[in-house]
């Protein structure tokens, strides 16, 4: 999409937040860093109006906090938040499961297929951003394609909010095949209309995931003691 029509599709506030969305997730903006609205309105070419409006929208998202008197910080939870998060999303993911196998089309099917092939694609290649940004979509499309804009909402703030630890958690070796793994598996009870199983598959791909983010807690753990030794 050139300059113009992108423009015309977005508010300047709206391509300002995805812009920020985009760092944020890639990485490029991390977890307690403080964000400059002054500066990034320079960088992104805009007044600090549209900025300021991003903050907001980035805040009801999940993904910085705006503390007063202090400034605005790309979201940081802990491990314990992340615990309960988890929980939550394990019980909408098995509700989303269960709603698709009694509801998906067989187009829908065919798009979370094609994603499939092309996140096989990024576990031979070793890509782990380029995974992490598939799997974001991936989740995303099931969560659409049950046409429930109150779950959507939800979801992707809690999806948000674990980005802190998503990339160690799918770091650690071989779990991007295990990953995959799990996601071939829930097209397929899907696609089968066998709500018990895809309800249950992805309860416990939610539950795996919580499992893979205390694995990369305790490796961090380790390395750093390792390191405070040398």
């Amino acid at each position: 999409m050139n300059t113009i029509a992108l423009v015309q599709k977005n508010s300047l506030p709206s391509l300002v937040q995805k812009e920020l969305e985009r760092m944020i997730l890639a990485g490029d903006l991390v977890a307690g860093d403080k964000l400059n609205e002054v500066s990034l309105a320079d960088m992104l070419g805009v007044s600090r109006g549209p900025v300021r409006e991003a903050f907001r929208a980035l805040e009801e998202a999940g993904l910085v906090l705006q503390e007063k008197n202090c400034g605005v910080f790309v979201r940081q939870i802990s491990v314990e938040e992340a615990d309960e998060i988890y929980e939550v999303r394990a019980v909408l993911d098995e509700l989303i499961g269960r709603k698709l196998a009694a509801t998906i089309k067989p187009a829908q099917v065919q798009e979370l297929r094609t994603l499939l092939d092309r996140m096989d694609g990024m576990v031979t290649l070793g890509d782990i951003d380029g995974y992490l940004k598939l799997n974001l979509h991936f989740h995303d499309s099931l969560v659409q394609f049950t046409a429930n804009k109150k779950l959507l909402h939800t979801y992707r703030r809690l999806v948000n909010e674990l980005n802190l630890f998503r990339r160690s958690a799918l770091a650690q070796k071989g779990s991007l095949p295990t990953s995959t793994g799990e996601h071939h598996k829930i097209v397929d009870a899907i696609a089968n209309g066998d709500a018990q199983a895809a309800g249950d598959i992805m309860r416990e791909h939610a539950v795996a995931g919580r499992k893979r983010m205390h694995q990369a807690q305790v490796q961090a753990a380790a390395g750093g003691a390792v390191a405070a030794s040398n």
